[in-house]
This record gives C-alpha cells, structure tokens and sequence, in this order.
C-alpha cells in the first residue's frame, strides 16, 4: 500500500559515512532531498530470496505482507539505529523485536562476546555462566525458584505446557484470543501476531485433536475464565497468558484483571502461567508480575536474557520445576541450550539493566513518544487510541478503547499500512503490522523522538 504522493515530496534521506563518530552521529545530521527512498539493493535480494525461502524471510511478519511493498534488508545495527544494504538509516523501534533494549551492539556486550568467543562457540556441557545467568534471573523474577535454559520463547511455552501438564495431571489449558506464544501446534488457536498479521484463521497443520485441550477467553474478561472453568471441572491444568500483550498490538491489563485471575486459577487448584518473553526485563527488571505484583507459578522468558542471541527459559516454584528431567519425569532437553555465548550476551545485558535510573529513563522517553504519536493523530482527525509501559508503546486506528484482540481487529488496517509506509519514507522503522508492539530502547534519544514525530506530523497531516 502506498501513501498519497504528498507525502514523499520532501522526505528525509539518512546518508552517512561508515566512521564511529558518524554512526553516533545526530538525526539532525540527516539531509534533506527531493526523491524516493532508494530500496534498489533491498528489492534485489528480496527477489533472489522468495525463490530460496519460503515468502522470501526466515519469520512471516518481516515479509511486509500487512503494510504492503517489499521489506527492507538491513545491512547493520548500531544503537538505535539500523542501516539497510541500500545505505538509508532509520531509528528503529523493534529492537530486533525486543532484545535490544540497551540499544543494538552495545560495546560492553560486544566486549564480553568478542572474550567468550576465544573459548568456544558451543559446549553441550555444563557451563559456569549458566549459573551465573541462573541466579541473576531468580533474584530478579519474583516466581521463580528455579529455572531451565532453552532455546526460544516457542521453546519454553511448549516446555511450560507440558510442565503443566505434568504437575497437575490435567490436560486442558486456557489461553487468550490474540496471545502469541510461539508457533508450536497447541498454542495457533486465535494466536494473533503473524498469524493475525497474515489473515489466517488459525495454521494447516495442525490436527484437531492438538487444540482440542486448549481452550480459549477474551484478554481482559474474567467472566469468561470462570465460565470454562466452570465448564470443565478439575480438567484445566492452568491459565498461559502475556500479562502485557504484545502479540495483537500493545494492550494492557484491565485494572483488577491480573488479581482476579489469579485468585480463580487458585480457587480451581490449577497453574498461572506468565508468558513475559516480552516483558520480561522490560517493562521492570523483575517484569510484568513485579510491575503488577502479581506472583504466577511459571513463568517464560527469552529476547532480554539472551542479549540478542537466541535464548529461552522458563523457570517456577521450586516443587513443580523439580518435575523436570533429570530431577524428575517429565522430560525436555536442547543440545544448545544454556549457550555460552548466549549466556555471555545475557549477563552483560541485565548488568546493564541493573544500572540507577534505568527504568526511569525508558518509562520516561516511552510515554513522550506515546503520547506524542496519539496527540499528532488525533489533531489530524484520525480515530486513535493507544498507549505505554517502560519500553512498550502502540497505536491503533480506532475510537477503542481496546481491551482485547476482538477490539484490536477493529483498526483500520489500511490507514495503518500507510502510515507505516510513510514513516519509513521518512527514515522511522515501526513494526509492519497493526497487531505488534513497538519497542524502545536505552540508546533512543530525545533527539530521535523529535524526528519521530515531526515524521509522523508529516505523514498524519497527509493520510
């Protein structure tokens, strides 16, 4: 989808020699021209790359298939900056869709990995910074006693699903309409994010007799959890949840939701599953539940706790991660789980994080941009709603509010697709799809969130 010819008359162009100074180097720095954005290199290999993997990417969502035109190939990622192979600059607020949230190529996480390079890329054995990674995220995650290193978020759901499972010798779980978490079969019933983004029901694939035990409510709706509750007595092994949605766009907890839900999933004797592979590390160093002060039994983790290398966990009380093989049954295991690199990049990273004033600076530059882009659209009279919490924003184009995936899919995706269209023209890189949050990071300036909405003032004042 394109936007109204207006909108590209002027547009910034990002041209900047490849020096360290230059790449720290201000937006204001960027020249102004008269031209398209030049993406020659991009549609190249984009070209090259739907005849070598399906649709073209490694992950659906970066196919653009939501926002329409060919996706941009990046070349390199410095701060919160990234750099496509065609030399255009964007301030990118996906982090590689999270983990960058002390900017992307921090130099104190590069030095630890460069250190840990010179010893292995891979053990398949035990290894000291398991522990040391281990403890860092028990003294920080207010659930967990325990936790088991994986390989992706999809791979700790699946892990925490059988956990499940295997305490509570049920075999039903509740999940929410719009809730993302990962791809495996049980959990793509209403699953929303690149699902959503791609208008399929649900996934081919996967059998009916998967999803028969996995029982769906509306994000925010109590009444809902206590109905299938009621519907299926002692047959629900718990409640999965992203506290924070991410998944269909931003949307945050109702007041007295998280409570509430936790004292039905009690009352029934069965689990509550925080998935914060999102928010974990992010919107508090001890996530949503210390956010919240919401304690669940399991929870999930990834993106942060790998610094930017693929990494997993999940992690819980003491007695029911004591189920897990080799202390007990129930079995799981991953030959490069607990990655030295990985563990490397992670430690360094919630140093970082563990830093005065950390949170206070991502709460701060969050609700500026947040605010600002809900101000911008709505004096340029478009329907919105949207909305922040330390380092999590959205925006939709609707009255709302939206309380859950069925109000997220009232947006208007059109209005959407060019305003994302347009704000790349403008070298500003937001997620290609309504049904993502956006991330930001400690390395985004106040400088940057000028540029941003003077961009977005630009496009807003067109559509």
């Amino acid at each position: 989808m394109v936007c109204h010819r207006k909108t590209f008359r002027t547009i910034f162009r990002l041209i900047f020699p490849l020096s360290k100074d230059t790449q720290s180097s201000h937006v204001k720095e960027q020249t102004l021209i008269t031209s398209r954005l030049n993406t020659t290199k991009s549609e190249e290999i984009f070209a090259a790359a739907q005849k070598l993997m399906p649709g073209g990417v490694s992950s659906p969502v970066r196919a653009f298939k939501s926002v329409g035109g060919q996706p941009i190939v990046f070349d390199r990622v410095k701060g919160a900056y990234a750099w496509d192979v065609d030399g255009n600059r964007y301030i990118d607020y996906i982090g590689t869709w999270g983990p960058a949230i002390c900017g992307h190529a921090h130099p104190e996480v590069l030095k630890a990995l460069h250190d840990a390079l010179d010893k292995g890329t891979s053990f398949g054995a035990p290894c000291s910074l398991e522990n040391v990674l281990a403890e860092m995220v028990i003294d920080a995650v207010p659930s967990i006693e325990m936790v088991r290193f994986v390989n992706s978020g999809t791979e700790a759901c699946m892990s925490v699903l059988r956990l499940m499972r295997a305490f509570t010798g049920r075999e039903k779980v509740i999940k929410f309409e719009g809730c993302y978490h990962g791809h495996a079969d049980m959990f793509l019933v209403k699953a929303g994010s690149g699902v959503a983004t791609l208008g399929l029901p649900d996934s081919p694939g996967v059998p009916k007799s998967t999803t028969g035990n996995t029982l769906t409510a509306p994000f925010n709706n109590l009444e809902a959890v206590k109905a299938l509750f009621e519907e299926n007595p002692d047959e629900i092994a718990g409640v999965i949840l992203e506290p924070v949605v991410g998944n269909a766009g931003f949307i945050p907890p109702d007041a007295g939701f998280l409570p509430g839900l936790q004292e039905i999933v009690r009352e029934h004797g069965a689990l509550l599953v925080f998935d914060e592979v999102m928010t974990g590390f992010r919107i508090a160093y001890g996530g949503a539940q210390e956010k919240f002060g919401i304690t669940p039994d399991l929870t999930t983790l990834g993106k942060i706790i790998g610094g930017g290398l693929p990494v997993g966990a999940y992690g819980g009380r003491r007695d029911i991660m004591a189920m897990v093989a080799p202390a007990g049954p129930m079995y799981q295991a991953g030959t490069l789980s607990g990655n030295p690199l990985a563990m490397t990049a992670g430690i360094k990273t919630l140093e970082l994080l563990r830093q005065p004033g950390t949170y206070d600076q991502l709460d701060r530059i969050t609700k500026r941009l947040a605010d600002g882009l809900l101000r911008i659209a709505k004096e340029n009279g478009h329907a919105a709603c949207g909305g922040q919490i330390s380092g999590m924003f959205g925006l939709f184009f609707t009255d709302g509010p939206v309380h859950n995936y069925e109000d997220a899919k009232l947006s208007d995706l059109n209005k959407f697709s060019r305003f994302h269209r347009g704000m790349l023209e403008h070298g500003v890189y937001l997620a290609p799809s309504q049904f993502e949050a956006g991330f930001m990071s400690l390395a985004h300036t106040d400088a940057d969130i000028d540029h941003t909405l003077e961009a977005a003032q630009a496009v807003l004042s067109s559509l």
